[in-house]
């Protein structure tokens, strides 16, 4: 039987607001430090007096050494989340669930594709990337986001390019906005996609993911090299309570990352 660890003090080292209800927080060891995470596990967060969440980590590295978690106020441990400020302590358990395989990556042209708040696990993808351009081949990054304002990283991800093709939806265009407007999956149209070398991350809600993933394969590229991240109700984070099965998977320790090859028909199935 898997015994579950307590969670560790982690002291909030800084905080920056990514879109109107969405901060990053990053967090230190105040005490013992965790194993090392993986890009695209995650932690459960426990935040005193209100109880926790799964949140992947955005970045290994952040300005101050520590993580650096991605929080949507949706609810009330989020928005407890949400609100913390440095010097805070929580509490951090991890790390869970599967990675990116960027193994399968190597040598190969690496298409990360995002929607919305998708795009924070795949941020340290994009980061490894770049700190290791010869280990692959290139790097394109495709983000989907409902309106301008809703597009979080977005400094960061003005400085990708060059380094990397990059391209920006938005389903719903503000003043000023001269990008694309559309699902992202129209951005696939833009790409000299090299199918038999590449190697396709994607991350975002589960509908866009179940059409990028299809629309990727009709291209060419081979189901198990095109990966999803997979939310559903992480409560143990050790496979035990069930919350987050999906079919014969348990998402918390089969997932979040999995291959399309497979998903591929268990997301055509509203509920399981």
């Amino acid at each position: 039987m898997t015994t579950v660890a307590p969670p560790l003090p982690y002291r909030v080292a800084g905080t920056w607001s990514e879109t109107a209800d969405t901060r990053s927080v990053e967090l230190v060891p105040d005490g013992e430090a965790l194993a090392p995470f993986a890009p695209g596990q995650f932690a459960m967060i426990y935040a005193f007096g209100v109880g926790e969440v799964p949140v992947s980590v955005s970045a290994l590295r952040g300005r101050h050494g520590g993580l650096v978690h991605t929080v949507r106020s949706v609810g009330a441990v989020s928005a407890a989340l949400y609100r913390l400020r440095p010097g805070d302590t929580v509490g951090l358990s991890g790390p869970y669930g599967t990675g990116w395989d960027l193994t399968e990556a190597a040598g190969r042209d690496v298409l990360v594709v995002a929607g919305g708040i998708g795009l924070a696990p795949l941020r340290p993808v994009v980061h490894a990337v770049l700190d290791r351009p010869a280990g692959y081949g290139g790097l394109a990054v495709l983000v989907g986001a409902r309106t301008p304002a809703d597009l979080a990283y977005r400094d960061e991800i003005e400085s990708w390019r060059g380094p990397a093709r990059v391209e920006v939806t938005v389903d719903r265009p503000g003043p000023g906005w001269q990008g694309a407007v559309g699902v992202v999956t129209t951005l696939l149209d833009r790409l000299d996609l090299r199918p038999e070398r590449t190697c396709a991350l994607v991350c975002g809600p589960e509908v866009m993911m179940r059409h990028t993933a299809r629309d990727l394969v009709a291209r060419g590229l081979v189901p198990h090299r095109v990966q999803v991240s997979l939310e559903r109700n992480m409560r143990c984070a050790t496979g035990h309570c069930g919350h987050c099965q999906l079919g014969p998977l348990l998402l918390c320790r089969d997932g979040p990352v999995v291959g399309y090859d497979r998903v591929a028909h268990l997301l055509l199935v509203r509920e399981l």
